[in-house]
């Protein structure tokens, strides 16, 4: 008779029954659980139970013990691997300096109390498997490193390379954009001309892509015919213009089959930090994905992307983007964003074009400013 495989067991920390219970509540059904009131009880179950793969931990806690920056601190300078790197979940507080602390010090993802169960499992599972792709590269560095159909890097060097690229950023303070593409209608696709000419075209997809990335960017696979890209030091309208070339250079490619060309189309889901305010590469792979099939689910052919949300903490237009994006190589995403900072920056645009030679299109900002007014 075959044994029931153990689900992964997850250790919740924190001196509040009434959170340690909300939180079992919503993850009970798919994990098993320990909880413990505070950092040093934490620790104690940490040492004897190998079967805890994730820990939940409160930010700060009053107890006089171990509080969550102790328990983390430790983990993190342990001597045994499996403590050093297991995958620690803060629940972030108002006090910046003390997320700021907490991320210093080796915190995996930030969740709010507040979180729904379907976000919460999302976020666990992605860590979960950042750690499993992490361990399994650090055992056997060559398995399973290239896709055989593309020879891109798996899903798991891309969220390894997300995770160092966000480590990175994280550190020098600089941004990290992902972008996801997929097939519209890939299953429509699939029926109508069969799995070989579908693998052909995620191989000329695949090929097309590895062309227009940067050499610093890192191309690989996410999941079924979905790509990622990881592009490090990217401003988040450098990464959104690059998606919608990208999509746009798909669009117009002329892809035959039997003399008869094919209506394809793909679409782009772009996450980028600081912007989206994630401080994991899980996280911000994840929300990427999502934005993904937002615009599949809209009908295909299209990009959403940070600057598509409407929400407060979305940044206001400036001219540093606008610099970041010349240094980046992306000219052409210039002049929208300038639209957005009104005709009254211009005088200033035009010293600064004087001055530095950036390389500004001022006649057509000038344009498309006269155009918009009128």
């Amino acid at each position: 008779m075959e044994t029931p495989k153990q689900r992964p067991r997850i250790l919740i920390v924190d001196e509040s029954r009434l959170v340690r219970t909300q939180f079992i509540q919503l993850i009970r059904d798919h994990y098993d659980f320990r909880e413990e009131v505070d950092g040093e009880g934490g620790w104690q179950a940490l040492v004897i139970d190998p079967s805890i793969q994730l820990v939940i931990s409160a930010l700060s806690m009053s107890m006089p013990v171990l509080d969550g920056d102790g328990l983390l601190a430790r983990l993190r300078s342990s001597r045994l691997a499996r403590l050093r790197q297991i995958p620690v979940l803060m629940i972030a507080g108002d006090d910046e300096a003390a997320n700021a602390r907490a991320r210093a010090l080796g915190a995996s993802d930030f969740i709010v109390g507040s979180i729904g169960a379907s976000e919460l499992l999302a976020r666990i599972d992605s860590v979960l498997r950042l750690a499993q792709a992490q361990n399994e590269l650090r055992e056997n560095p060559e398995r399973d490193a290239q896709h055989p159909d593309t020879g891109l890097p798996t899903r798991q060097r891309v969220e390894v390379q997300a995770a160092q690229a966000m480590s990175y950023a994280l550190r020098h303070e600089s941004p990290v954009s992902i972008l996801i593409m997929g097939f519209d209608r890939f299953d429509a696709l699939r029926n109508e001309h069969g799995e070989d000419l579908v693998k052909e075209l995620h191989k000329r997809f695949a090929s097309m892509l590895a062309t227009k990335v940067r050499k610093e960017d890192s191309l690989g696979h996410y999941s079924g015919s979905d790509l990622a890209v990881v592009s490090p030091g990217t401003p988040y309208p450098a990464c959104e213009a690059f998606a919608n070339r990208l999509r746009e250079a798909f669009a117009v490619a002329n892809i035959a089959v039997h003399g008869k060309r094919l209506n394809l189309s793909v679409s782009v889901g772009v996450a980028n930090t600081p912007v989206d305010r994630l401080n994991s590469a899980s996280s911000l792979l994840t929300l990427a994905a999502q934005r993904l099939k937002t615009a599949q689910e809209a009908g295909g052919n299209r990009v959403v992307a940070c600057s598509d949300r409407s929400s407060s903490r979305q940044p206001a237009p400036r001219l540093g983007h606008a610099i970041d994006l010349i240094k980046a190589g992306h000219e052409s995403a210039v002049i929208p964003h300038l639209l957005q900072l009104g005709n009254e920056v211009l005088p200033f645009l035009e010293l600064l074009e004087r001055e530095l030679k950036l390389g500004l299109p001022l006649a057509e900002l000038r344009k498309r400013t006269r155009d918009r007014e009128h």
